[in-house]
């Protein structure tokens, strides 16, 4: 494949991430069909919960895409294909539950894509040591903001719980994988300028 099939393949991927049609595992919608009627305000808490969720597995998704098209390692480029297939699960299951909830997603998610493509290029562009270790420091950060939601999110909605557990175990499960493959520990530094990074991203998502 040419770097220019490449490149008209990557927006293709970027045009169905965004639009919400690309396809994942097809694994079963994690909920459990029990959830009672949510007040108002359940209702708007859970809406924002999953909108700023869902802009995180848009930015997860171009992660992922960033490097595995610099990555050289057949490999690693297999196990980024497969998380971010995975990751694309999330993505769907974000989108459904926002909209049950009535919920819109944010307007700045197509500039969360392009970042976090930009973004993740470079860290694969650096080897894949330090790539996997990026996955695994991301993942890492995603599992701490998804136990924060849980602790947020009100007891009565079980559908929105059973879908954050069920991401939580999975990007646990990636960050093992990438640890697993010869991920190479990122500086100090660079894991805070991530924390800022997914803070900027996660508050400014909650409302635009």
């Amino acid at each position: 494949m040419t770097l220019q099939d490449k490149i008209i393949k990557e927006f293709d991927i970027a045009l169905k991430t965004l639009s919400n049609k690309k396809s994942g595992t097809e694994r079963e919608y994690p909920t459990t069909d029990k959830s009672p009627e949510l007040s108002d305000d359940e209702k708007k808490l859970s809406s924002q919960l999953m909108r700023v969720n869902l802009a995180g597995e848009v930015a997860a998704q171009a992660l992922y895409r960033g490097q595995a098209f610099v990555c050289k390692d057949q490999n690693v480029r297999d196990h980024l294909v497969h998380a971010g297939d995975e990751e694309t699960d999330h993505l769907i299951w974000c989108k459904k539950r926002l909209d049950e909830l009535g919920g819109k997603q944010s307007i700045l998610n197509p500039i969360w894509y392009a970042g976090s493509f930009a973004i993740g290029a470079f860290f694969g562009s650096l080897g894949e040591g330090k790539s996997l270790g990026f996955v695994e420091e991301t993942e890492k950060q995603v599992v701490k903001h998804l136990e924060k939601h849980l602790d947020r999110v009100s007891e009565n909605d079980v559908d929105t719980i059973a879908i954050l557990k069920t991401m939580r175990q999975d990007e646990d499960d990636h960050a093992n994988e990438a640890s697993e493959n010869g991920s190479e520990e990122l500086s100090g530094t660079t894991k805070k300028i991530m924390g800022y990074v997914a803070k900027l991203m996660t508050s400014t998502s909650a409302h635009i």
